[in-house]
């Protein structure tokens, strides 16, 4: 995975992280979360804020 794949990133934070809500959670913890999952192979200093918010909301949808 990808900075870029937001909605895959979603689907495996939700999977591992099924009793967060993803509007409470932090971009530092978010970014940190990410690279901790498991076929995350992208470059830490390519993400950014408007990266992080495309997760947090594509978690969003993914835990309604």
């Amino acid at each position: 995975m990808k900075w870029t794949d937001s909605r895959e990133i979603a689907i495996a934070l939700c999977d591992k992280f099924p009793d967060t809500d993803p509007n409470t959670l932090r971009f530092t913890d978010l970014r940190d979360w990410v690279l901790a999952l498991d076929g995350f192979d992208d470059d830490p200093a390519h993400c950014g804020e408007k990266i992080l918010e495309a997760i947090q909301l594509n978690w969003m949808d993914e835990a309604e």
